[in-house]
């Protein structure tokens, strides 16, 4: 008689264990994912900061050239939108 607590209890601790084993594949997979949206969120960073460096050393560039005109263009055009008189502009309305 004392063989069938055994097989219960074994019974509940063979159900624990699964719960445990659930437990720790659904956690496993959830930071799988983590992962790989941080890997992705890196590669992105990544390439951000790989642009603002080309544009500040387009910057020194422009700096160390001398050229007060260029640098006087350069801020008319891009923060005032200013153009000269025989260019065109055209804008992109579709959004890409």
């Amino acid at each position: 008689m004392k063989r069938k607590p055994k097989k219960n209890k074994s019974i509940i601790l063979r159900l624990l264990i699964l719960g445990v084993c659930a437990y720790m594949t659904v956690t496993l997979g959830s930071l799988w994912n983590t992962l790989n949206e941080s890997k992705a969120e890196l590669k992105e960073l990544k390439q951000q900061y790989t642009e603002e460096e080309n544009d500040i050393e387009q910057l020194r560039s422009l700096l160390d050239s001398d050229s007060d005109n260029k640098i006087i263009e350069k801020a008319a055009r891009e923060r005032l939108g200013y153009i000269y008189s025989d260019e065109q502009i055209f804008i992109d309305i579709s959004g890409n």
